[in-house]
């Protein structure tokens, strides 16, 4: 079985740069446009990744899936007929929702607490145009193995948005001025990945064909992902414009609830996040593994895979808790100038566990057919955050999201694995590894915190950010491998084993 070794480097690597130059951007945001313009954009911006995940989600996936199974016959005829297809629909879509927004516009005003979000809005829809034209292209090239074309073009979209919005924005700009600047640095970075991805794509030997009735069958079997993905994608929206509304219940002024809806949204939850680079890239390269693992009936494969999985998971997510809870409050002050987004930071830290395990429990259970059903059990989840959303603003205030989002995660991760347990016969006994987690990190954020504390009377906050959390993860790295909590000889095995195949590879050619 082809080894998803080489696939999750690629991905992790350029998926990673792209999330650390949009970290790197949203820093330059929350200091040069402050957290009301941010707010306003984030308003706006989710209800247009609803539109957006009608446009590409189900499109993408089908067309990478069909593709790959035109590799197989080495039909290029029918891989060329299908992207044109795609691509005519894709565009048809995407410019009918344009105009369902731009007639319905009262409606959709409707719908926020300030009245500049749907101006917003509108900045971004030719985005949906573009954006069609991307993920007919990427899906092809996905299709084809191309990972690193893949991946790069969405390095491409982030440079340019970045490049775009540091000329637009100002620090002397109204907070509606700028947040339509980002917005229009969003469109047009939307515009330059286009032109790229469909350049690339024929780089790499992509043709167009003619379109076939094929596009009916696209059709068919992308409307149930699409669904499943728009039920999904309109959490956050509903977050957006529900939020905002009970902190005003709760006292806040607009301006205030945008405020402080901008700083946890696009300040604090991108923190929370970081895990999700390798986390995301295993499960990218995971799911084409496990679905031929699956075709094979090797069943020891698949609850290998799924054991590591798991485990690296935990890991991954556990590594930054401790230095976010000892110096949470420093690292907002340090990246944003902003107290609260620290103070946020170290309390939804813990966040980043179930979040982790969700995320790759839904990749397993998505790779064996399972997509629906893992979908409900996120409907669970978000039914009990949308309870806490109404109920607790007038008590904690923004720790409401806090509580209601990590509930949700510790909710659905629960569900799925139940569900593999049941679906696959496999039963994850990852709670020993978790508690003894949850163990190391008391002393290593008790030291964290003490440390930096003694540093700050001395050194600088740059300094004492970097002493400090380096010395926190390096003690929780070493107290993981005294406990033995993971093997270092595991992973050693498995490296001899990657250079031994490449070598007995080359020898056989």
């Amino acid at each position: 079985m082809k080894s998803i070794f080489k696939n999750v480097i690629i991905i992790t690597i350029l998926s990673g740069l792209t999330r650390f130059l949009g970290f790197l951007f949203r820093i330059f945001l929350s200091r040069t446009i402050g957290a009301e313009a941010l707010g306003i954009y984030q308003v706006a911006l989710s209800i247009f990744l609803v539109l957006l995940t009608v446009v590409s989600s189900g499109f993408t996936l089908i067309i990478s899936r069909a593709t790959a199974g035109y590799r197989v016959k080495s039909d290029k005829k029918a891989m060329a007929n299908l992207v044109t297809s795609a691509l005519i629909v894709g565009l048809i879509v995407s410019v009918i929702l344009c105009v369902v927004v731009l007639i319905f516009k009262s409606v959709f005003a409707l719908m926020f607490t300030d009245e500049n979000c749907v101006n917003i809005l509108i900045i971004l829809l030719p985005s949906l145009v573009f954006s069609a034209i991307y993920s007919v292209f990427r899906g092809a090239m996905w299709g084809c193995d191309n990972y690193f074309g893949l991946c790069f073009s969405e390095l491409v979209e982030q440079i340019s948005k970045i490049i775009i919005c540091v000329f637009l924005v100002g620090a002397g700009l109204s907070a509606f001025e700028n947040a339509s600047r980002v917005a229009w640095s969003f469109t047009l970075s939307c515009v330059i990945s286009a032109i790229f991805v469909v350049v690339l794509f024929f780089c790499y030997g992509g043709k167009l064909g003619k379109p076939t009735k094929v596009y009916k069958s696209l059709i068919k079997q992308s409307a149930p992902i699409t669904g499943v993905r728009v039920l999904g994608s309109l959490t956050q929206p509903l977050v957006a414009l529900l939020l905002p509304a009970r902190l005003m219940v709760a006292g806040y002024t607009q301006s205030q609830a945008l405020s402080v809806y901008g700083v946890a949204i696009g300040m604090t939850f991108p923190l929370l996040f970081l895990p999700a680079t390798l986390i995301g890239s295993l499960a990218t390269a995971l799911v084409p593994d496990i679905s031929m693992a699956l075709a094979k009936n090797d069943h020891q494969h698949i609850e290998k895979r799924v054991q590591n999985s798991v485990i690296f998971t935990l890991l991954v997510s556990f590594l930054v808790v401790p230095v976010f809870i000892a110096v949470g409050d420093k690292i907002g002050i340090f990246l944003y100038d902003n107290y609260l987004s620290g103070t946020l930071l170290q309390f939804s830290s813990w966040m980043m566990i179930p979040m982790g395990l969700t995320n790759i429990s839904s990749a397993i259970l998505n790779s064996v057919g399972y997509e629906v059903k893992s979908f409900i059990n996120y409907v669970v989840g978000d039914v009990f955050m949308f309870l806490c959303l109404l109920i607790l603003p007038q008590y904690i205030g923004i720790n409401a999201l806090i509580i209601g989002m990590g509930m949700s995660t510790v909710i659905s991760s629960s569900l799925n694995f139940l569900m593999l347990r049941k679906k696959l016969n496999i039963s994850v006994n990852f709670l020993p590894k978790l508690a003894m987690l949850i163990l190391v990190s008391l002393p290593s954020i008790a030291l964290t915190s003490f440390i930096s504390s003694l540093l700050s009377y001395c050194l600088p906050l740059v300094f004492d950010l970097l002493i400090s959390c380096f010395i926190g993860i390096s003690i929780f790295g070493s107290l993981c491998l005294v406990f033995n909590i993971f093997n270092v000889s595991t992973f050693k095995i498995i490296l001899k084993q990657k250079i031994f195949s490449k070598k007995r590879s080359k020898s056989k050619a």
